[in-house]
């Protein structure tokens, strides 16, 4: 399983880093694809458990989205929510006077999956999109993984006390200090090694990114693990040997995004 999980993570991080850099409509689509691949996740792991949300809205909402957000940042957002969110009703209400029994409870499914992987995810296209923004995505991303892959080496390692056990039973608190450390100086190298292109970024601003990322995105790792959890699933899909689905890798990402994003304006 390591071997796998190593094996991928050399063979996508190159590629990751290319996209980034590149920027423009490579990123963009890049993302799109990744999001549509990870709503097309969420809506089978509903179906599994006898639920019916729409997977043609979970996948062309996230699209749409994390399109809208490239060409007009957030002019316009408001009218693509407003848009999805009535075809979402109007198709589910469809469905309930053909018979399904819950339709409702579909609405909200689809709804939630719109929001949380299509308008959460969309913040890597705004991050991407922010002055410097080549080097801000690089810091938010490489942070989380840090902490990410902290976390789990130094819980495997040295975890005794369980953090989540009824959501994510391997989960330490050992490892979650452990990954707050990691992520943390690793924010602080990269302050370091950022600043020498451009002055947005410094050790100090690297540091402060790497603990609150670092603190706070396991949060994503344990709200999936509670979706997956409800329905006895243990990855989103196999699409990535020894790592599972795009849901299972980017569930940290959908919330370091947009705790990044509001850094940077608020803080910076």
């Amino acid at each position: 399983m390591l071997t796998q999980r190593l094996l991928v993570a050399i063979l996508l991080i190159p590629i990751g880093v290319t996209f980034i850099v590149l920027g423009g409509w490579p990123y963009a689509l890049l993302i799109i694809a990744v999001l549509g691949i990870a709503a097309w996740e969420y809506w089978r792991i509903f179906k599994s458990g006898g639920f019916s949300p729409s997977p043609f809205l979970l996948i062309g909402g996230a699209a749409v989205l994390a399109l809208t957000r490239f060409l007009l940042n957030f002019r316009e957002a408001d009218a693509a929510l407003a848009f999805l969110v009535m075809a979402t009703m109007g198709l589910h209400t469809i469905h309930h006077e053909r018979g399904d029994e819950h339709s409702a409870t579909d609405f909200t499914i689809t709804i939630a999956g719109i929001l949380y992987i299509g308008w959460l995810g969309s913040y890597l296209v705004s991050l991407r999109n922010l002055p410097d923004g080549l080097w801000w995505t690089l810091q938010v991303i490489i942070s989380t993984a840090m902490a990410d892959a902290g976390a789990y080496f130094i819980g495997s390692h040295f975890g005794k006390h369980p953090l989540a056990p009824r959501v994510s039973p391997k989960k330490t608190w050992e490892g979650y200090f452990g990954g707050i450390l990691v992520g943390a100086l690793g924010g602080a190298l990269m302050g370091i090694l950022w600043g020498i292109v451009t002055p947005a970024i410094t050790p100090l601003r690297g540091l402060i990114m790497g603990l609150v990322l670092s603190a706070l995105t396991p949060l994503g790792d344990l709200g999936e693990s509670m979706v997956k959890r409800q329905f006895n699933i243990k990855d989103s899909s196999r699409i990535l040997p020894g790592h599972g689905g795009i849901f299972d890798r980017i569930d940290s990402w959908l919330w370091a995004a947009p705790i990044g994003y509001y850094l940077i304006l608020w803080l910076w």
